[in-house]
Order: C-alpha cells, then sequence, then structure tokens
C-alpha cells in the first residue's frame, strides 16, 4: 500500500481510503457517462431536434452541434449565457435560449456558488434555483426566466414527433421536472435522456430522487434514461 501521511492513525487512514473510493466511484461515473454520450451522438442525424438544458459555457453543446442536429441550449446564468454565446452562438443549427427550465413557466430567484467572483468559470455550474444546496449563496440572487420543460416537449413533439437527445444538468430543478413528466406520461417523447441527479447537494430531497431512480428503473423507458450524467 502507497505510504500515507497518517501511518499510525487509523481515522486518518480510513478516511483518506474513503476519498480515494469516493474518487474512483466517480471516475467510473464519468468514464460512463462520456461513453454513454458517445453512443448516443453517434446515432444523431442532421433532422433530429437536440435540447441542451443547463448548458453553461457550452462544452457540451459544442459537441452536440458538431453532428449537424438541430440544438436548442438553455443557460439562465448570464456569465455562463455569455461564453455558451462565445462558443456556440454563430452556428447555424444552434438556437441560444437565456433561461432557466423547470416543470412550470415563471420567474425564478437564480443563486450562485459562494465562491463565483473568485471563479466564476468553475463555480457557474453551481447556479441553481433550488434553495437549500450546499456551498450557495442565497442571500444575493439573480432574477431569471423560467421556461416549463413539460410545454418544450409538448411543442418538440407537435413539431417533430419527438426529441432524439435531451441532456439535463440544471443543479435540482430535474428532480420535479422528471416527477411531471412521468405524472404526464411525456417521458417516452426523449429517444434519449441524459441526466444529472444531484441528491448528494440537496440532503432533504433524497428520499424523493430514490423514490424516482425506483420507478424509472422498473419503468418502460429505463433503457434510455440514463440519471448518472455528470
Amino acid at each position: 500500500m502507497p505510504q500515507t501521511d497518517h501511518p499510525e492513525d487509523p481515522a486518518a487512514r480510513i478516511a483518506e481510503m474513503e476519498t480515494r473510493i469516493r474518487r474512483h466511484k466517480r471516475n467510473l461515473r464519468k468514464a460512463s457517462a462520456e461513453g454513454f454520450l458517445s453512443g448516443a451522438v453517434a446515432m444523431l442525424r442532421p433532422t433530429d431536434l437536440v435540447l441542451d438544458c443547463g448548458a453553461n459555457v457550452g462544452k457540451i453543446s459544442a459537441i452536440l452541434a458538431a453532428t449537424g442536429a438541430e440544438l436548442r441550449s438553455y443557460e439562465p446564468d448570464p456569465f455562463a449565457f455569455s461564453r455558451l454565446t462565445e462558443a456556440c452562438g454563430a452556428l447555424p443549427n444552434v438556437r441560444l435560449f437565456n433561461a432557466a427550465v423547470g416543470a412550470a413557466a415563471g420567474k425564478v430567484r437564480l443563486m450562485r456558488a459562494g465562491n463565483f467572483d473568485d471563479n466564476p468559470i468553475g463555480a457557474s455550474v453551481k447556479s441553481t434555483v433550488i434553495g437549500g444546496g450546499r456551498m450557495i449563496n442565497e442571500a444575493e440572487a439573480i432574477e431569471v426566466e423560467m421556461l416549463s420543460f413539460p410545454d418544450l416537449v409538448r411543442d418538440a413533439v407537435a413539431e417533430r414527433g419527438e426529441i432524439a437527445l435531451v441532456k439535463m444538468d440544471i443543479e435540482g430543478a430535474e428532480l420535479e421536472i422528471l416527477e411531471t413528466l412521468e405524472e404526464q406520461g411525456l417521458l417516452g417523447a426523449i429517444r434519449c435522456f441524459l441526466v444529472e441527479t444531484h441528491e448528494r447537494k440537496f440532503k432533504d430531497l433524497r428520499p424523493r430522487y430514490r423514490a424516482l431512480r425506483d420507478r424509472i428503473g422498473a419503468g418502460p423507458h429505463a433503457a434510455r434514461i440514463f440519471l448518472d450524467w455528470i
């Protein structure tokens, strides 16, 4: 076993091993997510419709846009949206929306990470409309527009028949969206759904997340809904 800084401290050794295990699990999740994305992207066609919800600065949007599919990217944080515009705004098959997505439309408070001013690029991925998250500055917030994701799905089905792919990384707001899509029978309208769930960040919501995972895992759409995006 590699030498550690605490060779005689059992508690420190246990803590170090737990850290290594968490890091290893995260690396496995990352590899799995990247593999799932690669497979999904390989099947996209120029006639397909793709939604990137929580597009941040555009890293994944650029990959999705390169397929030639019609891409609609949603990002509520003004800082991240400016970088997203720089990265993808000129692409002919991309439409950008400076808005959040949620279970219902309206105006909402967007809260940023406590270290946003020191590291806006790194911290912008944590911006959220859900209160109670770890390391979030809830005292200061930005009012942003929220679009109804179920309505976006219904409109897309009326227009195109289905949505080929959705990538959703929206820092906790995904829970109510997924529950609403499930209740309204809209999950089947999305051919491939990549979602990062945030139960680690929102402790009080963990029972709902567990129940949702159980239902989706046992349901008819389990093979096309990937809940371990990272």
